[in-house]
């Protein structure tokens, strides 16, 4: 086999290979010979059929077979013995295809491919972190226990002759019109609406107040450009009947109503809500930290991504972009922005979402961290019992799909990457109010912290539903 480089530029490779005729032909009478060991056709005893004809029933199927593996085989000998490390598979165009039905020639292929970038370790150590840590004050367990008891309500019937006020329930049947036609998406029937209070559109229920069962009232409501498409920025014309008036009981904050979701008293549902907030205040605490430490390690990324990489993550954003902005659904901060910038910043996304999965693949490869075969069953289990009743269907899915499976490792081999690198980092502790916390962060430079889907890199991290990294 002979090689030539034809470019070397940047991450970029490119090679001529020329797999001589005689190898190729070689390959071919052994691959006939083998089909004429094993078969049989009418006329001819087993083993016994001439050349001539098994080269004519199956000599086509035989060079396509050649060239494939001759192909595969020189591109993948290219690869390993330059120790090139591609980024994507490599691309292959065939410029002489070697074998004929009757003839052989030296098979000519040109073979280009983009390389995973030398990636040098960081000084973790250097890196400067907050854990921002918060416990739930007495006033915001309180304040979750009163929400607990305000979705217990029940609704008690008025038997009284009267309209509704505000704060009542009517339990009411009404169909919509949009530009004089009924429409489906605008009907409904025995929905509870308290008067005042926010349900089917802006201003729907204040306009119920008075109302009394049996009573039939039109209502109209004009929708902005936020609302679903049929009905955005138009208004909606409502015939809304009556059938009941009640009004909303909501129990006591006390030991029977702990009882009645589970609990042994009051106590215990002060401290499983407690819980339930600190593990809340737990999660944004590890998702703060991780966020800060994904925009020092970016800027600590000293190298070029590989050009496809970025291409294939900017398409798949891109493609979301205008799927939402089709459904009507605008990020404030794009509004009004000109296509052609928008596509710049989300470019600069995609290349802060590669850059960063490289290098937490890196550090997992350099340092030997992978996902167990524990870890793995642990998550399957966790989604299998996402749905209830069909775990068996969930885990056949992923059983028979490695693609899902690796969408599973992603998440977790991240994880541990972040942990290692948090673990070799100077880390201050600090304790701040819930508020803090719980404050959205100032958005990174070019986008969002979170990975996704960058594919394929062999050894190397792609992303799964915003954050994974695959071994």
């Amino acid at each position: 086999m002979q090689v030539t480089e034809t470019l070397s530029e940047g991450l970029k490779r490119g090679y001529t290979v020329v797999v001589p005729a005689n190898d190729l032909e070689a390959r071919r009478q052994a691959k006939l010979s083998d089909l004429a060991r094993d078969l049989r056709l009418p006329g001819f005893r087993p083993g016994k059929v001439p050349a001539s004809v098994v080269r004519q029933r199956y000599g086509t199927a035989v060079v396509a077979e050649v060239l494939q593996e001759s192909v595969s085989e020189a591109t993948e000998k290219v690869v390993s013995e330059r120790g090139l490390r591609p980024a994507v598979p490599p691309k292959v165009d065939v410029v002489a295809p070697g074998l004929g039905p009757a003839e052989s020639r030296d098979l000519e292929f040109k073979v280009e491919l983009e390389l995973l970038p030398e990636i040098r370790m960081p000084d973790f150590a250097a890196i400067r972190l907050v854990r921002r840590k918060a416990e739930p004050a007495e006033e915001a367990v309180a304040a979750t226990l009163e929400r607990i008891a305000q979705s217990s309500a029940t609704l008690e019937p008025i038997t009284e002759a009267r309209g509704a006020a505000k704060g009542e329930v009517l339990t009411v049947d009404f169909t919509g019109e949009v530009d004089g036609k009924p429409s489906e998406q605008a009907s409904a029937k025995a929905v509870e609406v308290e008067v005042g209070g926010v349900a089917v559109g802006p201003g729907f229920s204040e306009q119920l107040e008075g109302m009394r069962p049996e009573e039939t009232r039109t209502v109209t409501v004009t929708y902005d450009e936020n609302a679903p498409p049929e009905i955005a920025g138009k208004e909606v014309r409502f015939t809304v009947t009556a059938s009941a008036l009640s009004r909303r009981v909501v129990p006591p904050v006390d030991d029977a109503l702990a009882k009645t979701i589970g609990f042994e008293g009051l106590d215990a549902l002060r401290e499983g809500a407690r819980q339930r907030m600190q593990e809340e205040y737990d999660g944004l605490t590890r998702l703060r930290l991780k966020r800060e430490l994904l925009d020092v390690l970016v800027g600590m990324a000293d190298f070029a991504p590989p050009e496809a990489l970025v291409n294939a993550e900017f398409e798949a954003i891109w493609k979301r972009v205008e799927e939402e902005r089709a459904a009507g659904r605008v990020e404030p901060e794009d509004a009004g922005k000109e296509p052609e910038t928008l596509k710049a910043e989300y470019r600069a996304i995609a290349e802060r979402r590669v850059k960063l999965a490289l290098l937490l693949a890196e550090v997992g490869r350099m340092n030997g961290i992978t996902v167990t075969e524990d870890e793995m069953a642990r998550a399957l289990r966790a989604d299998a019992a996402r749905y209830r009743g069909h775990e068996a269907q969930v885990l056949d899915f992923y059983r028979r799909n490695p693609r899902a499976m690796e969408g599973l490792r992603g998440p977790i081999l991240e994880d541990k990457v972040i942990d290692f690198v948090v673990e070799l980092a100077q880390v201050e502790e600090k304790t701040v109010p819930p508020e803090e916390l719980l404050k959205e962060p100032d958005a990174p430079p070019n986008g969002s912290a979170e990975l996704s889907p960058v594919e394929p890199v062999p050894e190397g991290p792609v992303s799964e539903e915003g954050a994974a990294t695959q071994a």
